[in-house]
C-alpha cells in the first residue's frame, strides 16, 4: 500500500484539482488578458501522462479529482480522458467532476454523465447579455445557457461558481440566485483573487462577500447549513428559494487550516497552495526512466513544501498580484 499524501501541518490530501488545457475560448477580464499567450502543444500533458498522473494520486488517497483548464472542454480528447478516470468511480476515487464555463455543454452533457460524472460547476458571473459579453469579451451567453439546459436535462447535478464583482455583477447577486435556485442549480459566490497580471485595477471590483452577505440578508433569511463539497466553500440555506448558497472566501476569512487539495497544471506543474510558489514538475517525472518511482518522489516532495495558508490581499490601487501566474495557468 503507498502511503497517503499528509502535509506538515497533518492535513490529509485528498483532492486533486487537475488542469487538462491551458486554453479557453473566454477572455474573462479577471482571469488573464484579451491577448494571453497560451502553451505550445508539446509543453502540455499528453492523455496518457493525464492519466497516469491521476492513478498516482488515486494509489496515494486521493478520493476527488476535479477537471479544469482553461476551459477543459476545449481539449478535443477530452471526453476519452473521462471516461478512463470514470472507470475508477467507485472503487479508487469517489467523485470524478468538472468546472467549465458551459460554452460546449450542449454537445457533450450526455456523454459526460454517461462516462461517471455526476456534478459539475458551471462558472456563470451574470445573465445579463451585454455584461456577460463585456466580461467574458465574447458574446457567448446563450450557449451557456444553452449547455446548462442541456447539463440538467442529462441528469448532472449542477452548481453555479460567480465571482463577485463591486460595480459589475453586484446588482444582479440576488436576481442570480434566485435564478439559480429555481433552475434547481447551487451557486456559489467567489471572492477576485489577485493572481496574474490583467488590464483592469482589482481593487476597483473587490467586493468582499461580508458585504454581499449583509445585503442579501436585508431580503432573505439565510440558514446555516453544515454541507461540506470537499472544497472551501461555506454553505447556507435560503430560506425563501428552499436553495443551497456557498461563499468562497479566500480574503475576508481564509480558510487555509482544512486544505484537502493540491492543483497539477496542463503541463504537470504540482501547486501545493494556489496562493503559493512552492511547486513540484510531475512531467519531468513522468517522462522519466523511472515514472513511477520518481512520481511517488515528486508526491512525497509536495507534502514536505505544503505551507500552512496563502497571503491573498486586495487592499491598494496598483499593487502587483500575489503570483504572476494566471488562474487558467494554474487551473480553477
Amino acid at each position: 500500500m503507498n502511503k497517503p499524501l499528509v502535509d506538515p501541518f497533518q492535513r490529509r490530501i485528498t483532492y486533486l484539482r487537475l488542469s487538462v488545457i491551458d486554453r479557453c475560448d473566454l477572455r474573462c477580464t479577471y482571469c488573464m488578458p484579451e491577448r494571453q499567450q497560451f502553451l505550445p502543444k508539446s509543453e502540455v500533458l499528453t492523455l496518457e501522462e493525464l492519466h497516469a498522473l491521476a492513478l498516482g494520486f488515486i494509489a496515494r488517497g486521493v478520493r476527488k479529482i476535479r477537471l479544469t483548464g482553461g476551459e477543459p472542454l476545449v481539449r478535443r480528447d477530452m471526453l476519452q480522458l473521462v471516461q478512463a478516470l470514470g472507470r475508477q468511480v467507485g472503487t479508487g476515487l469517489d467523485e470524478l467532476t468538472m468546472t467549465t464555463n458551459g460554452t460546449q455543454l450542449a454537445n457533450c452533457a450526455d456523454d459526460l454523465r454517461a462516462a461517471g460524472v455526476e456534478r459539475i460547476n458551471v462558472s456563470l458571473d451574470t445573465l445579463d447579455r451585454q455584461t456577460f459579453a463585456r466580461l467574458a469579451r465574447r458574446d457567448m451567453l446563450p450557449q451557456v445557457l444553452e449547455g446548462l439546459a442541456a447539463a440538467k436535462a442529462a441528469g448532472l447535478k449542477v452548481k453555479l461558481n460567480t465571482v463577485a464583482l463591486k460595480g459589475v455583477n453586484e446588482p444582479e447577486m440576488a436576481d442570480l440566485i434566485a435564478w439559480a435556485h429555481g433552475q434547481g442549480f447551487e451557486i456559489t459566490l467567489i471572492e477576485v483573487m489577485p493572481l496574474g497580471e490583467v488590464e483592469e485595477d482589482r481593487v476597483d471590483h473587490y467586493l468582499p462577500l461580508t458585504q454581499v452577505r449583509g445585503a442579501l440578508e436585508q431580503r432573505w433569511t439565510l440558514e446555516e447549513d453544515a454541507h461540506r463539497s470537499g472544497g472551501p466553500a461555506r454553505y447556507v440555506r435560503v430560506a425563501e428559494t428552499g436553495g443551497r448558497l456557498g461563499f468562497i472566501t479566500p480574503l475576508t476569512n481564509n480558510f487555509c487550516d482544512g486544505c484537502n487539495r493540491v492543483r497539477v497544471t496542463a503541463t504537470g506543474q504540482l501547486f501545493a497552495c494556489l496562493g503559493g510558489r512552492e511547486q513540484v514538475d510531475l512531467r519531468a517525472a513522468l517522462r522519466s526512466d523511472s515514472p513511477e518511482e520518481a512520481l511517488q518522489a515528486a508526491l512525497d516532495e509536495a507534502m514536505r513544501i505544503k505551507p500552512a495558508r496563502h497571503h491573498f490581499a486586495i487592499d491598494r490601487r496598483g499593487a502587483e498580484p500575489a503570483l504572476a501566474r494566471h488562474m487558467s495557468m494554474t487551473g480553477g
